[in-house]
């Protein structure tokens, strides 16, 4: 099968039902400066397309779904909806959320009814659509129901129910399965699926946003992969295949490794380019990963039937894990040297092995090497503590200075992170009630 890598730009037409160009958003940190989520993103959606954002948590997708449904102004660029810029919530563009967002006090048709009512409908015409929707998404009978009643995939049906009442053009779905159970999932994917391919939607067309590769490659016309800080588009992909899709099809298979590769690479590079070693800096976002989390990681691949060496896509699904799930734990062997990625496959290195081979005691002194060599942020800590008379410092001191250089919540994570393996390690202490770093229990 072949696949188009192209700039996000390539289905750009004229006719398109939505255009995004030189989209930039930001917000202001705390010490004058900005934090840019967003970054010269350009999209285009036309008739008849599902066009899927996929990426890690923290590229911006859904606030990117935000700036395109007009809830949200960006910091540059614009959002072109049927020739006209978007500069407000847009009639014709409607949003499926993660969260199933209903009002417990009302019944399902109530919660249907809400975004007709906004229109000023006579009260016939809200509820004639209002049950033409619940009858088209399968819950026909549970009008009356209210949420607590309901199923998290009989809530989250009601979700679409109630954006597809309105009749939009263009459908915004914020990973709108990814709060269900996999069998609850797969039946609703391939619920929309089946409607989408039968005409049977109210809509044109539809943009999702997914942590799920499969899920991807399952249900869109074109893939738009995601940098992270900031979030730009690094390839296009288009999924030249007939819908329904078989996740047995070699050229399915191919697809998805291929996405796995480009997202696993160590810069944002296109498919193809080899991967590079992460090396860390003091200001690196290290991924909020326990050293548990990474010790099952390194004894999987060390087992059978992996002995050393797996394909991401194989593990993933083995395992059920998603890519914010994989990704932050694969990064972070890779970063403490435990592991590489090559190819879209994680295998163990040398040390890795030993590691997988060794008693807690010698398991910790491994790892207390590995953190101090390779993660600086560690080290500063420890080296900060020895130099003081008292050996302790407040968190603010470090986290004041990683805020200078990434936003709050990154600092937090990056904080959180390296007081997991530095306790694991025994390279300093770190009492939460005072917010403190101590040398009290090192090695």
């Amino acid at each position: 099968m072949s696949t188009a890598m192209s700039t996000a730009t390539s289905t750009a037409t004229s006719a398109a039902l939505l255009d995004v160009h030189a989209l930039r958003q930001s917000f202001p940190r705390a010490d004058g400066g900005e934090h840019l989520v967003l970054d010269g993103v350009e999209l285009s959606l036309v008739q008849g397309q599902i066009v899927g954002l996929l990426g890690r948590t923290g590229s911006g997708k859904s606030t990117l779904l935000r700036l395109i449904a007009g809830l949200a102004q960006p910091s540059g660029g614009t959002v072109t909806y049927l020739g006209e810029r978007v500069t407000g919530p847009a009639p014709g563009i409607a949003m499926v959320f993660q969260s199933f967002a209903l009002f417990p006090w009302l019944t399902v048709l109530e919660n249907v009814q809400l975004g007709l009512e906004a229109l000023g409908l006579p009260d016939a015409e809200i509820r004639k659509r209002a049950l033409a929707a619940i009858d088209l998404i399968g819950l026909d009978g549970y009008e009356s129901a209210y949420p607590r009643e309901l199923s998290g995939g009989m809530r989250q049906r009601v979700g679409f129910a109630r954006a597809l009442v309105v009749h939009p053009n263009i459908l915004l779905m914020d990973e709108p399965f990814s709060a269900l159970d996999v069998l609850t999932a797969e039946t609703l994917r391939t619920d929309f699926l089946e409607l989408w391919g039968d005409g049977k939607l109210p809509i044109k067309g539809v943009i999702l946003v997914t942590h799920n590769i499969e899920e991807a490659v399952l249900m869109c016309d074109r893939i738009l992969l995601f940098s992270t800080n900031p979030g730009r588009i690094i390839s296009e992909i288009g999924v030249d295949l007939k819908q329904p899709r078989n996740r047995l099809d070699p050229r399915f298979r191919d697809l998805v490794e291929k996405i796995y590769v480009a997202m696993t690479a160590r810069t944002p590079t296109p498919i193809g380019i080899s991967d590079r070693v992460p090396v860390a800096t003091m200001n690196t976002v290290l991924p909020r990963v326990s050293a548990n989390l990474l010790a099952g990681l390194v004894e999987t691949l060390a087992a059978a039937p992996y002995n050393g060496r797996a394909d991401l896509p194989v593990l993933a699904d083995e395992l059920h894990l998603e890519i914010d799930d994989l990704f932050p734990v694969s990064d972070a062997s890779q970063l403490l040297r435990l592991a590489e990625i090559e190819g879209g496959d994680i295998k163990l290195t040398d040390t890795g092995k030993q590691f997988a081979e060794m008693g807690t005691d010698d398991r910790k002194r491994l790892f207390q090497r590995q953190l101090l060599s390779y993660v600086p942020l560690a080290a500063h800590i420890r080296h900060v503590l020895q130099e003081r008379a008292n050996h302790s410092a407040p968190k603010s001191r470090f986290f004041d200075e990683l805020e200078d250089h990434m936003s709050a919540e990154d600092a937090e994570l990056t904080l959180r992170a390296v007081i997991g393996w530095g306790r694991y390690a025994e390279v300093f202490a770190y009492d939460d009630d005072s917010g403190t770093f101590s040398l009290e229990n090192p090695t």
